[in-house]
């Protein structure tokens, strides 16, 4: 069962968190991998339905990569911003070329199911589809262009400071050159199934030490990403451990800490797949604080607080020599987003609230981009998780 009874010397089975990945535009076509914070394998299977929702907004901006080492080191002493490049053909000044604009409001649909194995194993089978939205009310009342531009006016961040009035709110306008010439484009209400991904987690009997209640686990992740653009198979390693400190009156205290690495594209099936960042491996790392408080009947109130950084989708010693175009005179800032946070390690922060009864579980978060790489902006999510019995 998801809940505990009264007379139960059970403790609350860690953290178990919605799905809090980033409705990044790139990350969307590869698997990428939730931490996991449970101690122990769980009892019975159960199903759970995860809905989120991000606002994403890059206006378009052009990227040169020279390929003559000489403009490269020249830049290299170079602010980013205040590097000359006149690209006139590949002939006289040979480089790479990419371009790109993302608005939209993406919602996230995942689906699982969690298997146990035994006591010390567990199996899940996840799958995921998005659907792209111009984020109009009501569907969308806090990651809608609207709400964020009302909160930049009136609390925060000042008059439309990214230009989203300026280019329009409530568009959606989503498409992507590569440096090989491919074209990414997905329009309002496209739909797409992302993939299917299986999950082994392991947790050790010895478990560092359970008289410190301290447990850890171990996960290996397969991705079979299935849209158009991104046919391939990801596969990734895990580690996560939890520190349990129960407290009087029913009160609860888990703080975990997790890495993960993700090898992308390990096998690709289309010679025309998109170049969704040329660094092959995404590792993320993870902490989360949680205070929980059963009730008289078993059930539990959550209240926890996640931190989550992933590393970059471009190689960094790009950013050294890159030359970036876009509008930056008809807004006031962020206009270079769309490429140069490609080459910055992307951190969020999410506060999350969970109910567990005995025959569910429903867990709400908000999640922020404190360093506004508008990579979401600023994103919303639920999640239902039901038991099936024996």
């Amino acid at each position: 069962m998801l809940g505990q009874t009264p007379d139960s010397l059970a403790i609350k089975n860690g953290i178990e968190n919605p799905s809090l990945l980033s409705i990044h535009h790139f990350g969307i076509f590869s698997s990428r991998l939730n931490t996991n914070f449970k101690l122990r394998s769980a009892k019975d299977k159960s199903l759970s339905f995860n809905y989120t929702s991000g606002n994403l907004f890059h206006p378009f901006v052009e990227g040169y990569f020279p390929e003559n080492t000489d403009i490269r080191k020249q830049f290299s002493e170079t602010i980013w911003y205040l590097r000359p490049f006149n690209f006139i053909d590949q002939e006289t000044t040979p480089a790479e070329y990419m371009n790109i604009v993302i608005d939209a409001v993406i919602k996230e649909f995942r689906a699982s199911l969690n298997i146990p194995i035994n006591n010390n194993q567990e199996f899940t089978i996840t799958l995921r589809s998005y659907l792209i939205t111009k984020g109009k009310h009501p569907f969308s009342v806090f990651t809608s262009d609207e709400s964020i531009e009302w909160f930049h006016s009136n609390i925060a961040g000042g008059e439309d400071p990214y230009g989203r009035r300026y280019y329009g709110l409530n568009q959606v306008n989503f498409e992507y050159l590569d440096r090989n010439g491919h074209t990414l484009k997905l329009n309002n209400n496209d739909f797409f199934i992302g993939g299917i991904e299986f999950s082994h987690y392991y947790y050790p009997s010895w478990s560092i030490s359970k008289n410190r209640n301290i447990y850890i686990n171990f996960g290996s992740h397969l991705g079979i990403n299935t849209s158009t653009f991104n046919p391939s198979v990801d596969f990734g390693l895990s580690a996560n451990a939890v520190k349990h400190i129960p407290f009087k009156n029913q009160f609860q205290f888990n703080f975990g800490v997790g890495a993960n690495i993700l090898r992308k594209n390990l096998l690709t099936f289309s010679d025309d797949t998109i170049d969704l960042g040329n660094n092959k491996y995404l590792g993320t790392f993870e902490s989360n604080l949680e205070l929980s408080k059963s009730t008289k009947r078993g059930n539990y109130n959550a209240l926890g607080i996640n931190f989550q950084i992933q590393t970059s989708y471009n190689k960094k010693e790009e950013a050294n020599y890159y030359h970036l175009k876009g509008k930056w005179q008809e807004i006031n800032g962020g206009w270079h987003h769309g490429v140069r946070t490609l080459y910055n390690n992307l951190s969020t922060w999410s506060l999350i609230y969970t109910y567990n009864h005995s025959k569910y579980k429903i867990s709400l978060f908000i999640k922020q981009d404190l360093e506004v790489h508008n990579a979401p902006d600023f994103q919303t999510g639920i999640q239902l998780k039901v038991p099936i019995l024996k």
